[in-house]
């Protein structure tokens, strides 16, 4: 039990302001201060660490659906990077007090800690709807400066994501190995913002893994000598990646395996000349329905992203299959390059928060080494 159960703690006013003027009143969460981004929504209902933790939502003020967050602590062990990756959180019940044992520590404690911002005790769900009907935009979240004028001045200043390169400022500095150095496969891990789990479920399947910066060359990947490439998640928008395209075309030159997972599916769309967009509202949560079309079965995944890969561009692509459709809005999931060793899939198959239906795609990846 939280040590700070039954106290309530200093509620001071906050105020989110959306790009096209709408205002919402509520407390403040975590640090004191202001913090910008896109607003997106996420639909999961367990698992906010992992998702504060995931790098893909950097740059991004995140509204969580669920209503109590913070109601199980948090646990060290459970995040995706090194540090909290969302710019802010928009939430309904910002829960200090927390029941569960295992945890490390109190949500206030934590957010104030990793300097995050939040705003609770606003209408999410009205926040929801009305992003759904807007589509994404970008809004402040402040705690600090309760000025209206003030916080659309600096809304004003920030960037769109459309066309935003994110991947290189979340991405390893260094190279660094994952897994056992006497693994039967050495993969080459092209890290835009990946996240652990997704190391530890090859690492889990006979792979030793090297991760390699963002815009490390194909020169320094190959020196590892690897069975196959990953392409990892990550934030940002695609089209502004041309460093990495360059790459993954040159690593689709070598006619070894790859795998990418999120935006490391949509670079290697680009890398086949297939363009992505940037979608109305993107797919978040861990309740979304894919079908598998090269085996007739269904699955439900854990998504993350608010670009998608052009679905009329791939269809005019003799040398690319479509292997994967969303059910709820026929977008491409995946896709399969014919006559190489390479596919990939627009949702998450290690979860992390979410079910398991897809890590066969793990499996699917070291058979493709094996042979």
């Amino acid at each position: 039990m939280s040590e700070k159960f039954g106290l309530e703690p200093d509620l001071k006013p906050a105020i989110l302001l959306m790009d096209d003027g709408t205002i919402f009143h509520g407390k403040a969460a975590g640090k004191i201060g202001v913090a910008i981004g896109e607003i997106c929504f996420n639909t999961g209902m367990t698992g906010y660490q992992e998702v504060f933790t995931d790098p893909s939502y950097f740059g991004q003020l995140l509204v969580t659906t669920n209503a109590h967050i913070g109601n199980y602590g948090v646990k060290n062990s459970e995040v995706e990077s090194e540090s909290i990756k969302i710019a802010g959180l928009i939430c309904k019940n910002f829960t200090v007090n927390y029941s569960r044992k295992q945890a490390d520590d109190d949500i206030q404690d934590y957010f104030e800690k990793e300097g995050l911002v939040g705003i609770s005790d606003v209408d999410t769900r009205a926040i929801v709807r009305h992003i759904r009907h807007k589509g994404a935009m970008n809004a402040i979240i402040s705690s600090s400066i309760l000025d209206v004028n003030e916080l659309k001045e600096m809304l004003s200043k920030a960037p769109s994501m459309d066309g935003l390169e994110l991947a290189s400022k979340v991405s390893t500095t260094e190279p660094y190995f994952v897994g056992d150095p006497a693994a039967k496969h050495k993969v080459a891990v092209l890290d835009f913002g990946t996240k652990r789990n997704i190391l530890e479920c090859m690492a889990q399947r006979g792979c030793y893994l090297k991760v390699f910066p963002a815009k490390t060359p194909l020169s320094e990947l190959q020196a590892f000598n690897p069975d196959g490439f990953f392409l990892s998640n990550g934030p940002g928008d695609p089209a502004a990646m041309d460093y990495a395209v360059a790459t993954v075309k040159d690593i689709l030159k070598q006619d070894k395996p790859v795998f990418g997972i999120c935006l490391g599916h949509q670079l290697l769309a680009l890398a086949l000349d297939i363009p992505t967009y940037k979608m109305f509202n993107g797919h978040r949560g861990i309740n979304h329905p894919v079908k598998n079309l090269l085996t007739g079965h269904c699955e439900i995944t854990s998504q993350n992203h608010g670009f998608g890969v052009d679905p009329k561009a791939i269809a005019a692509k003799e040398n690319v299959e479509i292997t994967h459709r969303n059910l709820n809005d026929d977008t491409i999931e995946g896709i399969r390059v014919k006559g190489k060793k390479a596919f990939s899939v627009q949702y998450h198959p290690e979860a992390a928060p979410g079910p398991h239906d897809a890590r066969y795609l793990f499996d699917d990846f070291v058979g493709l080494m094996e042979n």
